[in-house]
């Protein structure tokens, strides 16, 4: 039991941390992105210069918007997963997903704009999209009982 409960808890915190980190690279790539639409040139050391800020620098907000996102969608897709165990991946996947999703679309509905300058179009909700399943793909892969074979 306790040995569950780590192994859930440690995937949650990994699951977690790469959504935050793939998420916040695009944001930066697409704020980037934006930049050079007005026909400035980006070296690819500032594109790592604004990555590695971006990471370092929104986890005070963005970092836990991402886990309160997790702690709703993993807990729906267990109890999903429950019922259809042969859907687990497909369902942490689109968990991790569709919590990232929804973040950026509450925050717009509730605030009015989307303060996330990419998420404002397609492709960058796109991209969180991607960030959340890739989280969500991390906990399915580490969350797993292992078996032990001989």
């Amino acid at each position: 039991m306790l040995n569950t409960a780590i192994r859930i808890t440690g995937s949650f915190i990994a699951a977690v941390l790469a959504a935050y980190i793939l998420g916040a690279i695009f944001i930066s790539q697409g704020n980037i992105a934006s930049i050079i639409a007005m026909e400035f040139d980006v070296t690819l050391a500032q594109r790592f210069g604004a990555a590695i800020h971006d990471v370092t620098h929104m986890t005070d907000i963005y970092l836990p918007i991402i886990a309160i996102s997790y702690l709703i969608a993993m807990p729906i897709a267990a109890l999903v997963i429950k019922y259809v165990p042969n859907l687990r991946l497909i369902g942490y996947v689109l968990a991790g997903a569709a919590g990232l999703l929804a973040i950026h679309l509450i925050m717009k509905m509730v605030l009015g704009f989307s303060g996330i300058a990419p998420t404002r179009t397609f492709i960058g909700l796109l991209a969180q999209a991607i960030a959340g399943g890739a989280g969500g793909y991390l906990f399915h892969r580490l969350s797993m009982k292992r078996t032990v074979t001989d």
